[in-house]
């Protein structure tokens, strides 16, 4: 196998495993049930400016400070979970709106399925040491990419 072949391979694993890539062709839906989709804010309401996570950074910090962002801004805890599409782009939005139709019926659960699609435990690879990575005998191609 090519050095190219390998490349490529590893790309398309980071892309599945990123959710890169997975536009829906249909219309989009909301995520969030009509208990959450008919929560007004107070007239006059300015949302505020939210940092924007892009699917690359520590979810747990984005989490933070969306929540401190809220409170500073007054926002209930009923409306996070509508607002929260605002902080989100690229992959992440993407991941936002794939989610199922009405299957988001409060903050708390936005907040536990982001952390599930984008918390990561693993480590961080040096560049010597995924140059040094062998496939193993017998090893199928995608596991050794995986590994």
């Amino acid at each position: 196998m090519t050095i190219e072949q390998i490349q490529y391979l590893i790309a398309n694993v980071v892309k599945v495993q990123l959710g890169e890539g997975s536009r829906r062709t249909h219309l989009y839906t909301k995520p969030y049930t009509k208990r959450v989709d008919t929560l007004h804010m107070p007239h006059g309401y300015q949302p505020p400016k939210f940092q924007q996570f892009d699917g690359k950074r520590i979810p747990e910090q984005h989490i933070v400070h969306f929540i401190k962002t809220c409170k500073n801004a007054r926002t209930y805890a009923g409306f996070m979970a509508k607002q929260f599409a605002r902080t989100l782009k690229r992959i992440a939005f993407d991941w936002c709106t794939d989610l199922e139709h009405k299957s988001i019926n409060n903050w708390k659960q936005m907040e536990q399925e982001f952390l599930n699609r984008f918390y990561s435990t693993q480590r961080p690879i040096s560049m010597t040491e995924l140059t040094n990575a062998k496939q193993w005998k017998d090893e199928p191609v995608l596991d050794y990419i995986n590994r």
